[in-house]
């Protein structure tokens, strides 16, 4: 194991440093009592038969089961004690990799895939738990035994140990050409697992259009591939691992068969008796077993390393920015846009470039433009899902980076085309971001359902508020989904509102009924509404018209149109389409 591993893995067992020692102690007894078992069979061969043990051979039973019962307690509670400690390690890296989840930037949920994440934080956090349990136990445990067997060995007789001494280097050396191979397996085989479980989670997520588009031979030969790749990683890892046991195994044998022949050269010259001899043997025989395990270890303690490596990645991922520590009580609204630009990463073309744009408190300003115009990219600046990569904006004339994050994004309601509901109750899912149930205000929570015109809705429901919603409102239509998504927004009642499409999922009557109630919420309220079907946003105070990241045009519908620009072609092919 590489020493910065150990030493990080150290850092997590200190704490639980008193139980350790406990379960070393308790490991170090069972040890002991290995090298107990040859001893009394020495003693047996060479004084119990008409020796010193005559009449007295109730002796042996009596140590027998008195080091069996010490065996087996100290067995059980080391393994009670290191699962113990593994479970309060692994209970701390799951919350470090969860805290950290919900820290991360949103880069970092661009840059990986939601399989690979609950992978790391569910699977492969396994992983490391067989470093600290099975491993462990088995490293320290049969190490221990081995040096307990060693010393009797060498008391009994240290010609013969000099022999077992020389093959432990040749065993070592072996072990450690086969780990340095299964370690290079482990991680393209972590590589391949996370491209497995991706392939499963754009099948499931998307069955609807792989069942319309007959698309189920074309997943089946995605998934075949990667589940053959999987398939032939995990057998070289099964060749590479394999190759301990019997390895160790041959010269086990080997160095048994010229113990045997220079034991018989002893007895000749009266060197050894028989009972030092089946003694030594049985020794020998026992020692096989631990080596065998330590050898074993290589696999599992390779594959829980490579995994330990992907939990502290994630564990030392950045955070998001925290650049400004300014409080902020009720914002007024008035936002700015002064020279911004943003680029994705290493991208060649510019998203945004040079957005000039001033939002007055209370002013309703709605961003058009067509498909990969920037709008979308521009209100997620707002929140700071992203920085600009260029120029700066402003809240009621600070700039974001100097406002406390946390301020900054309780004045900010957001309703998106993509809606997100949790897996529980109506009330936990339009208050949001209340750490209990007693914090839920329910009288506003009706407020705002009926604001998004829900109450019917809600009270067909069988538990009426607290009834559980499922999988992302799975048992509400798209029209109820996409109202409750905007009775989150009424209810947090933040002073600017970012609306990406948030009448997208309704029919006609539903669309009437929500932007009603839209209409009523945006008054005395900044608001940035991004809509594709311009008929929705033909009231708004302004409209600004991106184009390949610029602000092209600005002006309300009546002068845009007058204009004769970007915005009139656009309103002329939409009402070509709405006529045709």
């Amino acid at each position: 194991m590489p020493s910065s591993m150990a030493s990080r893995l150290w850092s997590y067992l200190r704490p639980e440093l008193r139980i350790f020692i406990g379960a070393i102690l308790a490991m170090a007894v069972v040890a002991g009592s290995e090298g107990v078992i040859p001893k009394v069979v020495n003693d047996l061969l060479d004084k119990g038969f008409g020796g010193d043990y005559a009449g007295t051979l109730w002796h042996v039973p009596a140590i027998l089961t008195g080091v069996a019962l010490i065996r087996g307690v100290a067995q059980f509670a080391s393994g009670y004690l290191l699962n113990l400690i593994s479970n309060r390690v692994l209970l701390k890296m799951r919350l470090q990799m969860f805290e950290r989840l919900l820290q991360a930037p949103a880069s970092f949920f661009h840059r990986n895939t939601a399989a690979s994440l609950i992978n790391a934080v569910i699977f492969e956090v396994n992983q490391v738990l067989q470093i600290l349990t099975s491993v462990f136990i088995t490293l320290v445990r049969d190490s221990l035994t081995v040096v307990a067997l060693l010393i009797y060995l060498f008391y009994t007789n240290w010609r013969l140990t000099l022999i077992v001494a020389v093959i432990l280097p040749v065993i070592g050396y072996l072990m450690s050409k086969i780990n340095r191979r299964l370690r290079k397996l482990n991680r393209d085989h972590q590589a391949f697992t996370n491209n497995a479980a991706y392939v499963v989670e754009e099948a499931v997520g998307g069955y609807k259009v792989v069942k319309l588009h007959g698309g189920e031979a074309y997943e089946m030969g995605r998934f075949r591939t990667v589940a053959e790749r999987l398939k032939n990683y995990s057998m070289r890892m099964a060749v590479a691992g394999g190759l301990n046991q019997p390895v160790t195994a041959f010269l086990a044998a080997l160095a048994l068969s010229v113990i045997i022949t220079i034991a018989m050269v002893q007895a000749q010259a009266n060197q050894t008796t028989v009972g030092g001899f089946t003694g030594f043997v049985m020794a020998m025989l026992l020692l096989i077993s631990p080596l065998k395990h330590l050898t074993d270890i290589n696999q599992p303690l390779t594959r829980g390393i490579t995994a330990a490596e992907m939990i502290f990645r994630l564990i030392d991922e950045p955070i998001e920015p925290q650049d400004g520590g300014k409080m902020l009580g009720r914002a007024r609204g008035e936002l700015a846009f002064e020279q911004v630009g943003f680029r994705y990463g290493e991208a060649s073309r510019a998203a945004l470039e040079g957005i000039d744009l001033r939002v007055s408190p209370g002013e309703v300003v709605a961003l058009v433009g067509p498909s990969g115009s920037g709008k979308t990219t521009l209100v997620n600046l707002v929140p700071r899902f992203f920085d600009p990569t260029g120029g700066r904006i402003l809240l009621d004339g600070t700039p974001l980076t100097e406002l406390s994050l946390k301020d900054l994004r309780n004045q900010i309601a957001f309703v998106s085309q993509d809606v997100v509901l949790f897996n529980d109750t109506v009330a936990a899912n339009v208050a949001y971001g209340a750490q209990s149930d007693r914090e839920i205000d329910m009288a506003r929570v009706e407020r705002a359902l009926a604001a998004a015109y829900l109450t019917e809705t809600v009270k067909g429901l069988p538990e009426g508020l607290n009834t559980n919603i499922g999988d992302n409102g799975m048992k509400l239509s798209g029209g109820q989904r996409q109202r409750l998504a905007i009775a989150r927004a009424l209810y947090k009642n933040a002073p600017i509102l970012i609306l990406d499409e948030a009448t997208s999922a309704l029919d006609s009557e539903s669309e009437r009924q929500v932007q009603a109630a839209l209409e009523e919420l945006m008054k005395g309220r900044t608001t940035l509404v991004i809509a594709h079907r311009l008929s929705t946003i033909e009231n708004a105070d302004r409209i600004a018209v991106l184009d390949h990241g610029r602000v092209a045009e600005q002006g309300t519908h009546a002068q845009l149109l007058a204009a004769n620009g970007l915005y009139a072609g656009l309103h002329r092919i939409q009402f070509a389409t709405q006529q045709g």
